[in-house]
């Protein structure tokens, strides 16, 4: 058995190692067209910042390292430039010197990773534009840091690697801009809560041009000067290009394996490719939604570790499947941790897949216990079954342990009224009787069970002013701290039940609080007592979130302007 593994990091070099420990005789050749098999991509923003203060902590292994441990004939500044299917052997050429030659094989397994999408645009090509792919690039940056001492920066995209180099420029001393093309930050999470990210980054002085993007670049008078398609003209000493990756598939392309129309290559669940000698694994492949059973491309680290081993078990003959990818994800910002698992609400309503939605608010840990932080949760479940399709947290302390529960859930096809019933670790530092997913749980079923009947907040512009009148139930000090909603009726609720003489029985009552709760309790009093009522999901909290949204869409409507 000759196996040739074509890309290392996270995908590559599993599948060497997972090939190897199957397979003590195979002849196993890793090539890699730059310097370093395997490092850590997610890092790099952080070393950049001086988080991380050592390049060597970058390194998952050292070439000689890899060889040594797992006898594997690794062929750096290596690059495969073709595959000949017919004659089973690969064209290889060697970057330094320029040396080709060809090596045949019996198994490929094709690590070649995505590569970040630059625009076609004027000045693309200035001074001081950077990419952040790899080490090479995250030492070029960090020299620049270094050495020009810059004082602005624009960062253009608002994904992942946006926001983490917006933070540790910021960090460095930086002021910085981002510009983003849609008309939020964080692709993975839906607009209302995206604009908890986006107020967090104004608090932090990072200014976020939302629905602008970077028509032209130019030098002048020594600076680069980003022309957004709005107009506007921002100086800067450097730009990070953060716009997005597509999947490097020439070799797949050029060899004539299958590929999607988003330019993944097509794989089975065993990884194998259109060609049954060859497989492919990470961010080139398209994979399947485990969720919805859709097609789905994520550049995401861990899929693509699972990935590599998988295609190493079945070149060896050990059947071994993926299930499928749930893009689970989670990324510090400032002092923020956003996460997320599963389908967005975007995606159920673009692939007609019903769902309902909750929001909840729940502390990190137990409220007596000192340092307890608020985190906001939307969970997305299917109306009929109550399984679990997506859910979206952000928050302080405890969001990846939440996110991690609810990942597992949607993996073992759990609903709602299972995470009723997860009994999870208590104690007071860590969490509280009810956790935040049985509560999200708690909630989830109350609107199955129709114990409640709750309204979202992207609903409130269809209400009609004569019949829907809105109530708030928080008290007093509430109002005057966080703010109110023009036009509506104040009961706190601990009076509701004795000022029911107060409400027309013909009106359509809208009842709201900081967080739901008490807009619940609410509306299982109006609702027992003969009233129409709904309960606004989330709160005033979550209201707060997509104010951004609300009025960018609907400017001056006073309605929902906080006095």
């Amino acid at each position: 058995m000759k196996l040739l593994i074509i890309g290392g990091v996270a995908g590559g070099a599993t599948a060497a190692a997972r090939a190897r420990r199957l397979n003590e005789n195979a002849e196993i050749i890793l090539f890699e067209r730059g310097e370093y098999i395997s490092f850590a991509n997610c890092g790099l923003p952080y070393y950049i910042g001086e988080v991380i203060k050592k390049r060597d902590s970058l390194f998952v292994t050292t070439v000689d390292a890899f060889k040594k441990r797992y006898n594997i004939d690794i062929r750096v500044f290596t690059e495969v430039t073709a595959i000949d299917r017919k004659n089973k052997r690969v064209a290889v050429r060697h970057v330094q010197t320029g040396e080709t030659y060809h090596e045949p094989y019996d198994k490929i397994i094709l690590s070649p990773g995505a590569e970040p999408f630059v625009p076609s645009i004027e000045g693309i090509h200035c001074n001081n534009i950077f990419n952040l792919r790899n080490i090479p690039d995250s030492d070029r940056i960090k020299k620049f840091v270094d050495e020009q001492k810059p004082e602005t920066a624009v960062v253009v995209g608002g994904g992942f690697i946006g926001l983490e180099m917006a933070e540790n420029l910021v960090i460095r001393g930086v002021k910085t801009t981002i510009v983003e093309k849609s008309d939020q930050v964080m692709p993975s999470l839906d607009n209302e809560m995206a604009s908890f990210l986006s107020a967090h980054l104004k608090e932090k002085n990072v200014a976020c041009l939302l629905g602008e993007g970077i028509q032209s670049f130019s030098q002048v008078n020594g600076k680069l000067r980003a022309h957004t398609d709005a107009g506007r003209e921002l100086d800067c000493d450097l730009a990070i290009l953060s716009i997005g990756v597509k999947p490097e598939n020439r070799l797949a392309r050029e060899a004539e394996l299958n590929i999607s129309p988003k330019g993944g290559i097509r794989v089975s669940a065993t990884m194998q490719t259109s060609d049954p000698d060859i497989y492919a694994v990470g961010d080139a492949v398209e994979v399947t939604d485990y969720g919805t059973g859709f097609s789905a491309m994520t550049a995401l680290a861990g899929p693509a570790n699972k990935q590599g081993r998988i295609a190493a078990d079945n070149v060896m003959g050990r059947s071994s499947i993926f299930r499928g990818t749930l893009g689970t994800s989670v990324v510090k910002i400032f002092e923020l941790t956003v996460a997320s698992t599963g389908a967005n609400e975007r995606f159920l309503k673009n692939n007609n897949i019903p769902f309902l939605v909750s929001y909840t608010h729940s502390g990190s840990h137990a409220s007596y216990y000192p340092g307890a932080e608020m985190m906001a949760i939307k969970l997305l479940f299917s109306p009929s079954s109550g399984k679990v399709l997506g859910a979206q947290i952000i928050g302080k302390q405890g969001v990846d342990k939440r996110i991690d529960i609810l990942a597992t859930a949607i993996h073992g096809s759990m609903t709602v009224y299972d995470l009723e019933e997860l009994e999870l670790a208590y104690a007071p530092p860590y969490s509280s009787a009810k956790d935040p997913v049985n509560i999200a749980g708690f909630v989830a079923v109350n609107i199955l069970k129709g114990d409640v009947r709750n309204i979202n907040w992207n609903e409130l512009f269809d209400l009609d002013p004569g019949t829907d009148v809105l109530i708030d139930l928080r008290n007093n000090d509430e109002l005057k701290q966080v703010g109110a909603i023009a036009n509506a009726m104040h009961i706190p609720l601990p009076e509701l039940r004795d000022r029911l003489t107060e409400l027309d029985p013909e009106k359509n009552y809208i009842l709201f609080c900081a967080i739901g709760l008490r807009g619940y309790v609410g509306y299982r009093i109006l609702s027992q007592k003969g009233f129409n009522a709904r309960n606004l999901s989330g709160g005033y909290k979550t209201l707060l979130g997509a104010q951004e949204k609300i009025m960018a869409e609907s400017p001056g409507t006073p309605l929902w302007k906080a006095e």
